[in-house]
């Protein structure tokens, strides 16, 4: 089982970085470059407590699909997502958002997950997924981040406002 941490701060507030947190479409182009895309549950919009969706990516030269449900959910704080199916043994991402002295937003991933396959699964995560998967949160945080911060200074988006 691999566990790891990722801290950014954003300049919004929190209940704003929940909201674009939680919100598939910011999730889908911030995924671009695997050319992950929503294709079953909630494929559009703002997901609640009890959601599911199904996510179809490219990963390592292979399409995968994943379906988290949102397992837990105390606005503006937290929420978890979970794998119900796909390619994990377990996942669990908890994200957690804290107002920090400078008046953002600290958003901390807290994520948790197994690779199948008993020992091989054990050697592709020290191998591959240990480095592969915080990358690819950081990429995912780094456009919750931009997102999160263009309504900042009068501007507006779509998403949470």
């Amino acid at each position: 089982m691999t566990h790891f941490e990722i801290s950014t701060h954003i300049a919004a507030a929190p209940q704003r970085v929940f909201d674009v947190s939680l919100d598939v479409d910011v999730h889908t182009s911030s995924m671009a470059g695997s050319g992950e895309r929503a294709v079953e549950g909630v494929t559009a919009g703002r997901m609640p407590l009890g959601d599911t969706v199904t996510w179809q990516a490219r990963h390592f030269g292979l399409r995968w699909q994943m379906t988290p449900c949102i397992s837990a959910f105390d606005p503006p704080g937290y929420f978890v997502d979970e794998q119900v199916s796909g390619p994990f043994k377990q996942w669990h991402h908890a994200h957690h958002f804290e107002r920090d002295e400078y008046v953002s937003t600290l958003m901390r991933d807290v994520i948790d997950f197994a690779a199948p396959l008993g020992l091989l699964g054990t050697l592709a995560e020290a191998v591959m997924l240990d480095r592969y998967m915080p990358r690819l949160i950081r990429v995912r945080n780094e456009h919750v981040k931009a997102t999160a911060e263009a309504t900042v200074g009068g501007t507006s988006s779509s998403v949470g406002t």
